[in-house]
């Protein structure tokens, strides 16, 4: 009983700083794909272009960032774009808003493969069935390739999202305050070197848990429309 109460104990005092940094590191993964898949979608489409410059520029983007570890993406972004932006631009120098950006060029280049694959897997006959109809090429990608290659791929876009929650823990290299930040800062504090990481791994495990089941939910759904 001892021991639990001590566990209950540690949580209640070590609550808000837990849930501070859970909060910071949904934000981060949730800006992450948005953003992600705004570049992924510009990157899948100049990758499936007929015109050969804007293929040949998103396959090294892809190549280049798929083959180098987030880490040191990280660390080009942060102190590359600090080194460049004017200290007066405190939005644009802070390190919520830098390793978001890394994140998401990052992320970019893993969407980007997967809107290309769901463009790939729709029946190329639905091309020639719009353009008879007399939409463009531009039309037709956009109302009736697009929305169902994005229904298709959706729960990959959402393990993307899962697969961001645990990586954004490097984040607290350049002083994030998100999940792993919080974790050390508790263990500093308490100096404690096992417990506060023993509970982050179990925040961690929640909101995947919590996400996967929600993904096993909707592929269900998709599956019945």
């Amino acid at each position: 009983m001892e021991f639990i109460a001590n566990q209950i104990s540690f949580i209640e005092r070590y609550f808000p700083a837990y849930l501070n940094g859970a909060i910071t590191t949904v934000q981060l993964s949730f800006i992450g794909v948005i953003l992600g898949f705004t570049f992924g979608v510009c990157l899948a489409l100049m990758k499936t272009s007929k015109v050969k410059i804007l293929n040949i520029l998103s396959s090294i983007y892809i190549e280049v960032v798929r083959g180098t570890p987030m880490l040191v993406q990280i660390m080009i972004v942060y102190f590359g774009l600090k080194k460049i932006i004017p200290e007066s631009f405190t939005l644009l120098t802070a390190p919520m808003f830098l390793c978001s950006l890394s994140i998401s060029l990052n992320s970019a280049a893993y969407i980007a493969e997967i809107i290309r694959a769901g463009i790939n897997s729709i029946d190329k006959g639905q091309m020639e069935a719009a353009r008879s109809l007399g939409l463009n090429k531009n039309q037709a990608m956009k109302n009736i390739i697009l929305p169902q290659a994005i229904k298709n791929i959706l729960p990959a876009l959402v393990n993307e999202f899962i697969t961001l929650i645990k990586e954004s823990s490097i984040t607290y290299t350049v002083g994030v305050g998100e999940l792993m930040y919080a974790g050390k800062s508790i263990s500093s504090g308490s100096y404690e070197l096992v417990r506060p990481f023993v509970f982050t791994a179990v925040v961690y495990f929640i909101m995947v848990f919590s996400l996967s089941k929600a993904l096993g939910l909707l592929e269900r759904r998709l599956a019945n429309d």
